[in-house]
């Protein structure tokens, strides 16, 4: 490591929805740190194809497990699994979620409680259930995974952008809960990154749009949030809690 600040040894990270897009490669970043990784998915193939890459070159150990983030006891499971298999988790990043576009008015029932359960409760129920060993050793660190849809909308992105409003608000209440236990908690809210998400739910188009409503002109590569999540993951974050860092090659800038 060039700077102990950004040394995650002897740490144990858990990122759901780890085996592809910005999970994937935020716990790519962890393991080059040195963390031991623990991931979780629906897809027991993606698992089995994604955790010897995080760890390729490493020291690191890892564990990946199938769970579904909407069933609250499989998630439970999750926490309890993840600290029987590696003794501790440090780190825990809440990365799963997804989008069902739709306008507000023609969205189900159904479909709303799913990806509410999906994008917001299931990372209140993660961190419920990591928290206490956390507190034991009075250190921690908990990433909410928003989205700069959280700060801004698009029609049609109703439930998606208040579901990821909803973790900026999760983590200053959450900074409060637990800062006096030395952890922290807080939001990256990533703009247009190249994952299978968007790319299934906007058009050439759209997706040529946002680039242009960059400042950088371009969509990111997944790599590009390891180095934003390694910061609030590490101690050269150890004073950053209750925030949302913003990682949208400057989308926000560009009013017009």
């Amino acid at each position: 490591m060039a700077t102990p600040l950004f040394d995650l040894s002897g740490k144990v990270a858990l990122v759901t929805g780890g085996s592809k897009g910005l999970g994937k490669a935020m716990a790519r970043g962890f393991a080059e740190a040195g963390a031991d990784i623990v991931i979780c998915s629906r897809n027991q193939q993606e698992l089995d194809a994604a955790l010897p890459e995080i760890l390729q070159g490493t020291k690191s150990k890892g564990k990946a497990y199938v769970v579904d983030m909407t069933d609250r006891d499989q998630v439970a499971g999750l926490a309890k699994s993840a600290i029987d298999a590696m003794g501790k988790v440090d780190i825990l990043v809440n990365n799963a979620g997804s989008n069902v576009p739709q306008m507000i008015d023609e969205i189900t029932d159904d479909k709303w409680d799913q990806i509410v359960e999906l994008n917001l409760t299931s990372c209140m129920s993660l961190s419920r259930a990591l928290i206490p060993q956390m507190k034991e050793r009075r250190w921690g660190r908990i990433i909410h995974i928003s989205s700069v849809m959280g700060l801004t909308s698009k029609a049609g992105r109703g439930c998606y952008s208040a579901t990821k409003s909803a973790l900026i608000g999760l983590a200053r209440a959450m900074a409060l809960d637990l800062g006096p236990f030395n952890i922290t908690c807080n939001c990256i809210a990533p703009g247009p990154f190249l994952t299978d998400l968007p790319m299934s739910v906007l058009s050439k188009a759209e997706q040529d749009t946002f680039a242009s409503r960059t400042a950088l002109n371009r969509w990111a590569e997944p790599r590009e949030l390891a180095g934003p999540a390694l910061l609030l993951a590490s101690d050269a974050g150890s004073y950053i809690t209750g925030t949302t860092l913003l990682v949208d090659g400057g989308n926000l800038c560009k009013t017009f």
